[in-house]
């Protein structure tokens, strides 16, 4: 256990047995520091963490507080690893997902069911300041120099971020994109033909699927564990029995389950697909909103033969709207840039620009520290009000990171009934059966804690459980949820 998860340890054990009471100060930053015998980067990462459990509260300029929110437990977590059916699957879910996900886009519904965090937390006018000056002092040489792959700044930047990571990835290997989901679309073009096999985790995330059937390409899912990810010896066996063209995972907070795939089991991943020269998309949208004391590395990290297709934005962490994306493609980066020169031809240069500056002298960090925070704290509220909400039998993830919650509730509940009955209340959700090939985890739910938890949410997570504990028999509640 880290110096700070024992010193937070100590505090909640001091609050479950009453010495510290709801409304209690605690001792300040220095004193503890002092009297731990800890730094204060120590006794702060204890206070977040006790924040992101819910257990305590900052005020500005008067310290941490304990508040009573924490008392409430959490549902149990989810820990089975998936069980797909075997072999390649053909790809009918476009339509499907596009009708769920249509109905839950409007700003008149609580968003749990969005897949975007909510765009208040941003630096949105910070960033239309660098955008105006760009603009202003934009070059007019700069709108076809570095036309396909992107600005050179911005693609230096990107490159910088990396070798803070500890990875060495030239800026001529990566290609700016619009969003990540043009990188990994263009990864998967570059990497595969119509009617070739493509590995995917169980759950995964709809757009590959859709990215699959609109390309003619088959899906072969494998198990994978709410917690660590892809089972690599059932990966293995898939490998060797259909003989896939690449494999398109997300190993760092993976949407929808959150898992995380230890270092040394990302590692493992890497050499296996090397032994097999099998080219790997990692889609790693959401690696910057951990709630540790260091970002993951992706699987990038160790790839030492230019098979891994990494694939970003600053999308879900810094610039929604932006549409500024990348692919640090390897090997295969070349094929990527062509693919791209002949598809969209380049990527907003103001937008580009804008971010390039930030980035430089903006304050990335910072703000991203204050982020994780939220996001943290958002979590912990979301989590224990699914198990004070939910009924028995619920089960849900606790990521370290992201802003997503995997919810498997009791078998006999069907989640698209959930969806449609919640919608007409107000309340939008993310049914499990769209991150399936064969629509299963159909008693399974993704919801978003990305948005402001307040007594609105509250009461729309309320009337949710009320639904899902009357899903097998009983009324469902009838009072539209509304934003306020």
């Amino acid at each position: 256990m880290k110096r700070y998860e024992a010193l937070a340890a100590d505090i909640e054990a001091s609050i479950r047995h009453g010495t510290l009471k709801t409304g209690d100060r605690l001792p300040s930053v220095r004193h503890t520091g002092e009297s731990r015998g800890v730094s204060a980067s120590t006794v702060f990462q204890a206070y977040y963490l006790l924040e992101a459990r819910g257990l305590v509260r900052a005020r500005d300029r008067s310290g941490y507080y304990v508040t009573g929110g924490g008392l409430r437990d959490a549902p149990p977590e989810a820990n089975l690893t998936s069980r797909p059916a075997d072999g390649p699957k053909s790809l009918d879910v476009s339509d499907h997902v596009f009708d769920i996900l249509e109905a839950s886009m409007s700003r008149k519904v609580v968003p749990f069911g969005s897949a975007f965090p909510s765009p208040l937390l941003f630096p949105l006018a910070r960033l239309g300041q660098f955008m105006a000056a760009s603009a202003k002092s934009l070059d007019p040489w700069s709108t076809v120099d570095d036309l396909t792959p992107g600005s050179a700044a911005l693609r230096r930047q990107i490159a910088l971020r990396y070798l803070g990571d500890g990875m060495q990835v030239a800026a001529d290997e990566i290609v700016v994109t619009n969003g990540a989901l043009e990188a990994l679309n263009l990864c998967l073009a570059a990497v595969t033909r119509p009617g070739d096999s493509v590995i995917v985790e169980s759950p995964t995330f709809y757009a590959a699927l859709q990215a699959l059937e609109r390309m003619g390409l088959r899906a072969i899912e494998v198990p994978t564990h709410p917690g660590e990810g892809i089972d690599l010896a059932a990966l293995e066996l898939a490998i060797a029995a259909h003989q896939p063209k690449a494999c398109w995972l997300m190993t760092t907070f993976q949407n929808p389950l959150g898992s995380l795939m230890p270092d040394a089991k990302k590692k493992a991943l890497v050499e296996l697909l090397a032994r097999h020269a099998l080219p790997l998309i990692e889609d790693d949208v959401y690696a910057e909103l951990y709630f540790g004391d260091r970002r993951p590395p992706p699987a990038k990290a160790f790839d030492t033969q230019g098979l891994v297709l990494h694939c970003s934005s600053f999308s879900k962490c810094l610039a929604p709207g932006y549409r500024i994306g990348w692919a640090s493609a390897g090997r295969f980066a070349r094929n990527v840039a062509r693919l791209k020169l002949t598809t969209t031809l380049s990527t907003s240069v103001p937008a580009q620009l804008a971010l390039a500056s930030y980035l430089e002298k903006g304050g990335l960090d910072k703000h991203l520290r204050k982020l994780r925070q939220v996001l943290a704290v958002q979590q912990a509220s979301f989590a224990q009000a699914v198990g004070h909400y939910f009924p028995e039998g619920t089960r849900a993830t606790r990521p370290l990171g992201g802003y997503f919650l995997w919810v498997e509730l009791p078998v006999q509940v069907d989640a698209l009934e959930i969806h449609r009955k919640a919608l007409e209340l107000g309340i939008s959700v993310a049914p499990g059966p769209i991150f399936s090939a064969t629509r299963g985890f159909a008693h399974c739910l993704r919801l978003n804690y990305g948005h402001a938890w307040d007594a609105h949410s509250e009461k729309a997570m309320q009337t949710l459980g009320q639904l899902v504990a009357a899903a097998a028999a009983g009324s469902p509640p009838r009072e539209k949820i509304v934003p306020s």
